[in-house]
């Protein structure tokens, strides 16, 4: 029986053992164990509460530096919120109200607080703060939520240190890997059109679960350019990469505009060759054009974004698609499908979003 890739549990442990996630896991074991020993000489917290240390490394160490930074300071801003809900509580208890109406209370106003997106992180901390101090403060409310604080807030600052001196984060190899897989996929997906066009057999529905499979690798490849961008921040060895900033997501861009005209194209394709009368609507010898033009736009497709390949592959791609549309317009005007011209725009498109990449005055970073 086929398990799906989202249950199998051998891909849940390929995920845990990656490289990137072992040295996070180690980098916060290490730092959780370096505040819990440190938090005893804290100032203003006192000493039995040294334990939130270690909390406040793990609501800040994430893989990237400035996700670390920003979260962490988030999530301060959310303990302290909900700790003045929680000495409000317990002040409320003081003058007659019923503890558990204000347990009650607190996890209301705390729940509604949680809404509010500008917290990021700190948001799940309020309502959690706030019952920590009402139920745990004691008979030394003040003196709790100060140490509750301060000793997270120290825990935050070691992990985001340790995160940025032991290795910091840079997640920018591993996106080029993954466009790089996102580019031969379409080109892949690209040749495969234009063989089954050229052999008579182009399947709409084969062409629709390659493209619903192309949506999701496209889903994973923007959410790691995403990371690699967000990487560089604040990143000492980001400092060092030549490649420009932006060039993953100009990438991105390029490849997400050739995946939106593949899906066009098989479209096209769809009506360009259902029916009986394939012939009729476009000759034998025309989708022959058709299909030598998508077989070298996926040639370009595929090329890395150096200026020299990508000039050569987008010259060939240009005469081809010329090729084909002179061969459109040497039909009779009625006999012109909209089907194969829309086919053309579609390699338009596609030609168009890998154009910069074959400017010599552009910075492309190719490697």
């Amino acid at each position: 029986m086929n398990v799906p890739p989202a249950l199998d549990p051998r891909r849940w442990w390929a995920d845990a053992v990656t490289a990137d996630r072992l040295l996070l896991a180690a980098k916060t074991a290490v730092a959780a164990a370096l505040a819990w020993y440190l938090a005893p000489y804290v100032p203003w917290a006192q000493s039995e509460y040294s334990y939130y240390a270690p909390l406040g490394v793990l609501v800040s160490m994430y893989p990237t530096v400035a996700r670390s930074a920003s979260s962490g300071v988030q999530a301060v801003v959310g303990l302290g919120i909900g700790i003045g809900l929680g000495l409000a509580s317990l002040a409320v208890v003081g003058l007659g109200v019923l503890r558990i109406a204000a347990v009650a209370a607190v996890i209301l106003i705390g729940v509604l607080l949680a809404g509010v997106r500008a917290l990021g992180v700190g948001r799940d901390w309020v309502a959690i703060a706030g019952l920590f101090v009402l139920l745990l403060g004691g008979a030394d409310p003040d003196g709790y939520s100060v140490s509750y604080l301060v000793t997270m807030a120290f825990g935050v600052v070691v992990g985001v240190i340790v995160n940025l001196v032991v290795v910091p984060p840079l997640r920018v190899k591993r996106a080029d890997d993954r466009l790089a897989e996102l580019r031969d996929a379409l080109a892949a997906s690209l040749r495969s059109i234009a063989d089954s066009l050229a052999g008579h057999s182009f399947d709409p529905d084969a062409a629709d679960e390659a493209e619903a499979r192309l949506r999701g690798t496209l889903a994973d490849v923007r959410e790691e350019v995403e990371l690699a961008d967000e990487s560089r921040r604040y990143n000492p060895r980001g400092r060092r990469l030549q490649a420009p900033r932006d060039l993953g997501r100009r990438r991105l861009d390029a490849l997400t505009g050739t995946a939106d005209a593949t899906r066009e194209l098989s479209a096209a394709l769809a009506g360009l060759t259902s029916g009986p009368s394939v012939d009729a609507k476009l000759p034998a010898d025309a989708r022959r054009v058709l299909s030598e033009a998508i077989t070298t736009v996926a040639h370009l497709v595929e090329t890395p974004p150096d200026p020299v390949g990508t000039a050569d592959q987008l010259h060939a791609a240009e005469e081809a698609l010329t090729t084909f549309t002179d061969r459109l317009r040497a039909l009779e005007a009625h006999d012109e499908p909209l089907d194969a011209w829309a086919a053309a725009v579609s390699l338009r498109r596609v030609i168009a979003a890998c154009g910069p990449f074959s400017d010599p005055d552009a910075d492309t970073g190719a490697h």
